[in-house]
This record gives structure tokens, C-alpha cells and sequence, in this order.
């Protein structure tokens, strides 16, 4: 009998999703995470599953796992210290980055601190010209003088971005040799390796978030995979990426980049299928564990992907799942500041010590602390009993904050989760905004821990009115990667109009990118089904700053059909700007190709409806919208299709526990699912 193991593993907590393949059943399960020994929680969790559930580990087929550590690092600025080699004159490149404010209309917006500080940035001579040329050689000796600087400055590593190095990589190349052999005990990444498309400062950020995390995710899964070993599982562990793809994990070791939204890509992709099956083809996935909250949206029951994204404060410029992420999951902590402020996160308990209710040392207040105190949290052994509630621990750590406010407890952890709620807002409407959506139109889709903890108030605050909490939503990260398909980006910055000219390059490229896919696919990934593959190109109107993307047909490049190629661009900037221009010419500055191995999903069977309302476990006393209230708390395990109820309540289950405020009506699928939907 063979084995499927997704596995997701945040701030907090490193849960478990394993699929019998013989019988089709789910098993999951949650583990505390051990920051200090990485890979202990993974032997301790499949420890687990085998006393419990008879797992084989030699009969693991599949170990597929997401990971919140590099979005985590950042967030939390817990990176590696890292130093720059560029061009002499470009040392400025990311303070400068593109000249904008991150809120232009707000008079408290303020420029991030960079990853790297400006005096371990260090210019070097030599420059290669736009069209691959060298005007000047490489300053050799300055490199081997920057090696030594940089190790001087305290740097774990070197990132090197040079001017055009996408059209001709050859002085990175050099650099990064040169550099090596100088600092051997210093890791080095050339920009160029990493992501090798046009735009420097672009290309230069992509580098030092690769390297910036390449410790802390290096370290990791070197963990990881001795611990799999030394635990007798025999499949070949693979990561999730950031695209919403899968890959041998230790390719993750140096493209660090690429899996940078592992965990919250993974968990996009699993609420889309759980959506999908559902019926629901538009919804706003919220993510939330112990670090982050993470939104994304679902259009037409598919995620959204681009470039760009932003991790923590900073821009990715890799294609990956469209996620937004901010500092405010349930292990946040909150702190009042000098001038009498309540603020909550970025800063996160983790799992060591975590919230101060866990009883393992925490000794400040967190927004889980904050619903304990609140009486939401608590009533039922938490994380399938891998944590104990101490309420009272709780109280005293929000209390605190309390005497400091003028504010009951109650009042006070009420107050931490409307600032929570309210960071979620901020950043939802800024996505919103991005795709042009009416969110009344959509459904909310909390997961993750603490997702459905606060899901239906934000939903409220956003005035969505659907909300749907999956049957095991603490876990939803970790089935996205058993879904996930081995996908692999390759891109080329080409920067030719679209005419007979230039069609044999566009054709070669063509041609390299498959190739590349191929190998990619075949060779690094031992992947033997059929491949299918998808090409978009980036394109403008010559005279044009910035361009846009656009889904191609390969017959159309390689049967020479131009003007389909015109045409695939005219539509897709008429699509987003309501015009364009059938005379003005029209370049290719990237083409990009995804090549995808698919992998089958599992299927589970319906249940069969029951008649009659469900019966609460009891009643407890919750502070809900400014008063204490008695309300139903419901168990997971006893709903049933067709089961129905309205709001106040709570629903606690093994992975998570469901707070639903007054105003929704409740009921549950035939997948198990539960669906609240607002009255009146």
C-alpha cells in the first residue's frame, strides 16, 4: 500500500497531510516546530502517523512539502548579512530601486530599510554594453579588494548584479569565480544566475532575496533530508515553489528564490482546488498561521500568478502564485509604544516560546493570547492535542497591556484582534484594487490555524457575504502540495519587434526554451509522463516604458505567423487599457515558457445528508462585539451535510477553531465544508 505525504511548515506549527493510495482516506496532523533542530518535527510527525495511522515509510511514494521559512526570514529580517559587487557608479542601484513611494498619497509612508546597508555595497570597473559587448574589462583586483571588504563588514555573502549580465553573464561569471577562490567561506549568487531578465534593479533585488534566505533554507533542508532518510522514507522529498509548482528539494538549497512562497504558494493552491470542487470559482483565499496572513485571489476557479509580488516590503521578480503577506498571524505580538499605540506584529512567538497560553515560556501577548482572553480559544485540546491552553497565562500577558491602555483584558484582546483585522483590511483593498474586483461577488476562503479564527471578521469588515471554512483548513497548505504539479519557469530577454527579421531568433529562442524545460523536466526532476507546456511573452508598443503579458501559441512562432503574435498583444492591451493601436509596432522584450509533468489529485466521496439541526457540546461564555455572550460551541467531528445553524458560535476542530460572530447563517456541504453566509 503506497503513501502520499504533503507537508506544510510554518512559524508555529509543521502539519500533515497523508493520503492512503489503496483506500483514497485522508489522515492529517499538526506538530509543534522545533526552530533550534530542523527536521526533528518531520521525524517526530511521521513518527506519529505510523503509531497512529500504520504508515510505512518505506512505502511513501511521494513527500511533497511547502515551507514558510524564506517569507518568514524576511518578514521577520532574520536573513543572512549580505554584501554587493556592481558596477562602479550603480552602487545606489536598490536605494535608488524605481524612484517611488510604496503609498505615494501617504504622509506617514516611509522607504523600507534595504537587506543590504549602503557600506557594503561596492562598485567595480568594467561594464558590458546593452548589446552584450565589452566596452570595458573586468577590474579584477577590485573584485578580490571587495572579497576582502566584504568579509571585513561581517557579510556571509556576496551578491553580484551587473549592468546587461542577462544579454552576457560573462563578468558576473568571472566575478563570482574570482570571489570564491578570495572568500571561500562566503557563499556567492550572480544575479544573472538567479533570474536573467532585463531591468537592474529588478534583477538585483531577485538576487539578494535568493541570497538573503539561502542560510536559514540551506540549513533546512539539509535537516529535512536527513531526517526523512534516517527515518527509512524511500521517495525523493520535494519542495513547493513559488510558481504553485513542485521540485526535487534539493534544488531548493541554492535557487532559493524560487520557493521563496513555498508554504503560502501551496496553500493558494490548495484552496483553489478545495474551491473548484465546491462550485465556488471566485474567492479570496486567507491564509493564516503563526507569522503571516496571506491573501490571494481565485478568478474563474484558478489562481492568480505575475511578477512582482511583494515579500514582506520588498518586490519578488520571479513568476509565482499572486500573494499578498503581512506580519499578522496568530502568534503576532502586540505592544503598546511610547506614545500609548496599540501595534500587533510583525514581530512573532513562533513555536519557541509561542504564545504565552501554549505554557512553553512566552511571556508577551499575541493575538491567540488576545482570543483566549476572549474565551474563543481553549475549549477544546488545540493542534490534534500537541498543545495545552493555559488561559490564565493568557490573562496576564494581555492584562499587561491592559493597565497600559485603560482597558479591561477582554476589551483589550478585543482590541489586539480590530488591529489585526484591520492591517488584513488595508492590505486586501490594495489587491482588490490591483485586479479590479467587487469582493461582494466573492467568497472568502479562510485556512491555515488561525484562518478561520478571524475569517468572518474580516469578511465582515470587507462586507463579503459568503464564507467557506474547508473540512480541515489547518491543513490546506499541506494538500496544495500533493496536488501540485512539477513546473518549472525559463525565460529570455530578447527585446525584438515583431517582424521577419527577427523571426529565426524568436524561433531559436523558442527552441532553447523548450529544450530547457525538457531537461529541466526530465533530467532534474526524473519526471516520465507526458509534459504540456504554456508560453507568454512580454510585450509593448515600441516607445513604451513597461510591458505587458501575453498568453502564445508555439505554432504560432514556429509556423512564422506574426501577425497572430501582433494580435495576441493588441487583444491583451485592450483587455487591460480598453485600447489599442493596430499601426503602432510591437516588440517582444521576454518570452517565457512553463513546462508542466501533471499530477493526479485525490478524490474523496460525498457524505450523505442528514436531517435535523446539529447539537452543541455545550455552551461557553465568549466576549464577542463588546460583551460577554453565551454562545454554542459546536464539534467539527459532528456536522454533517445538511446540517444548519446560525451565528453566534464556535465550531472547534483538531487543526483549528472556527469563530463566527452574529449575522451569518451556517451550513454544511457534502464535502464536509462549511459555508457561512451573512443575514439580511
Amino acid at each position: 500500500m503506497g503513501w502520499r505525504i504533503g507537508v506544510d511548515i510554518g512559524g508555529t506549527f509543521i502539519d500533515f497531510c497523508a493520503l492512503e493510495d489503496s483506500s483514497g482516506r485522508m489522515h492529517t496532523l499538526k506538530v509543534l516546530t522545533t526552530p533550534d533542530e530542523p527536521g526533528r518535527e518531520v521525524l517526530e510527525g511521521v513518527g506519529l502517523l505510523q503509531d497512529r495511522h500504520g504508515l510505512d515509510p518505506a512505502a511513501v511514494t511521494a513527500f511533497v512539502h511547502g515551507t514558510t521559512v524564506g517569507i518568514n526570514t524576511v518578514i521577520q529580517r532574520k536573513g543572512a548579512p549580505l554584501a554587493l559587487v556592481t558596477n562602479a557608479g550603480f552602487e545606489d542601484v536598490v536605494e535608488l530601486a524605481r524612484l517611488r513611494m510604496p503609498e505615494m498619497y501617504s504622509l506617514f509612508c516611509a522607504r523600507p530599510e534595504q537587506l543590504i546597508p549602503r557600506d557594503r555595497i561596492f562598485g567595480v570597473g568594467g561594464r558590458i554594453l546593452a548589446d552584450g559587448s565589452e566596452a570595458e574589462p573586468l577590474d579584477e583586483a577590485a573584485v578580490r579588494e571587495a572579497a576582502a571588504k566584504a568579509r571585513a563588514a561581517g557579510a556571509e555573502g556576496i551578491i553580484v548584479s551587473f549592468l546587461h549580465a542577462y544579454r552576457n553573464p560573462a563578468h558576473e561569471r568571472a566575478a563570482r569565480a574570482i570571489l570564491r577562490e578570495a572568500a571561500p567561506d562566503l557563499f556567492v549568487f550572480g544575479a544573472a544566475e538567479i533570474w536573467p531578465v532585463i531591468r537592474e534593479y529588478e534583477r538585483t533585488t531577485t538576487g539578494i532575496l535568493n541570497g538573503y534566505v539561502h542560510p536559514r533554507v540551506d540549513r533546512y533542508l539539509g535537516s529535512l533530508e536527513a531526517a526523512l532518510a534516517a527515518r527509512g522514507v524511500a521517495a525523493t522529498p520535494m519542495i513547493t515553489k513559488s510558481n504553485g509548482g513542485i521540485m526535487r528539494a534539493g534544488l531548493g538549497r541554492s535557487s532559493c528564490v524560487s520557493m521563496l512562497l513555498s508554504g503560502t504558494a501551496s496553500g493558494v493552491m490548495g484552496a483553489a482546488f478545495l474551491a473548484r470542487n465546491a462550485g465556488i470559482d471566485r474567492a479570496l483565499t486567507l491564509d493564516i498561521g503563526g507569522t503571516s496572513a496571506d491573501v490571494a485571489l481565485i478568478l474563474d476557479g484558478e489562481p492568480q500568478f505575475g511578477t512582482g509580488e511583494l515579500i514582506g516590503e520588498f518586490p519578488l521578480h520571479v513568476p509565482s502564485v499572486s500573494v499578498s503577506s503581512i506580519g499578522d498571524g496568530g502568534g503576532s505580538i502586540a505592544t503598546v509604544d511610547g506614545f500609548g499605540m496599540l501595534k500587533v506584529g510583525p514581530e512573532s512567538a513562533g513555536s519557541t516560546p509561542g504564545p504565552a497560553c501554549y505554557g512553553r515560556g512566552g511571556d508577551r501577548a499575541t493575538i491567540t493570547d488576545a482570543m483566549a482572553v476572549c474565551g474563543l480559544l481553549g475549549h477544546v485540546p488545540l493542534a490534534y492535542a500537541s498543545v495545552s491552553m493555559d488561559r490564565a497565562k493568557a490573562a496576564e500577558v494581555v492584562g499587561r497591556l491592559a493597565v497600559q491602555l485603560g482597558r479591561s483584558p477582554e476589551e483589550t484582546g478585543e482590541a489586539i484582534v480590530d488591529v489585526a483585522i484591520s492591517s488584513m483590511f488595508a492590505e486586501v483593498n490594495k489587491l482588490v484594487a490591483r485586479y479590479g474586483v467587487d469582493l461582494r461577488d466573492f467568497t472568502l476562503l479562510p485556512f491555515g490555524g488561525a484562518g478561520p479564527m478571524l475569517g468572518c471578521l474580516l469578511a465582515r469588515e470587507l462586507g463579503i457575504g459568503r464564507v467557506m471554512i474547508p473540512r480541515r483548513p489547518g491543513v490546506v497548505s499541506a494538500l496544495g502540495g500533493l496536488i501540485a504539479d512539477a513546473k518549472n519557469d525559463v525565460v529570455r530577454t530578447l527585446f525584438l519587434d515583431i517582424e521577419e527579421a527577427n523571426l529565426p531568433a524568436l524561433q531559436d529562442a523558442l527552441r532553447d526554451l523548450r529544450a530547457e524545460g525538457e531537461r529541466w523536466l526530465r533530467e532534474d526532476q526524473h519526471y516520465a509522463g507526458p509534459a504540456a507546456i504554456r508560453l507568454t511573452a512580454d510585450m509593448r508598443y515600441r516607445g513604451q516604458s513597461f510591458e505587458i503579458e501575453a498568453p502564445l501559441e508555439p505554432s504560432w512562432i514556429e509556423g512564422g505567423d506574426l501577425d497572430a503574435l501582433r494580435d495576441a498583444f493588441h487583444r491583451q492591451h485592450d483587455a487591460i487599457y480598453d485600447f489599442h493601436d493596430a499601426e503602432a509596432p510591437v516588440q517582444v522584450v521576454n518570452l517565457r515558457l512553463v513546462v508542466i509533468g501533471a499530477t493526479t489529485p485525490p478524490e474523496w466521496p460525498e457524505e450523505p445528508r442528514v436531517d435535523g439541526a446539529p447539537v452543541p457540546e455545550r455552551m461557553v461564555r465568549a466576549w464577542l462585539d463588546g460583551a460577554w455572550r453565551e454562545v454554542p460551541l459546536f464539534l467539527r467531528a459532528a456536522l454533517h451535510h445538511g446540517h444548519a445553524f446560525h451565528g453566534p458560535a464556535i465550531v472547534a476542530q483538531e487543526d483549528s477553531t472556527a469563530c463566527i460572530p452574529g449575522g451569518f447563517a451556517a451550513s454544511v456541504d457534502a464535502q464536509g465544508n462549511l459555508h457561512l453566509v451573512a443575514e439580511g
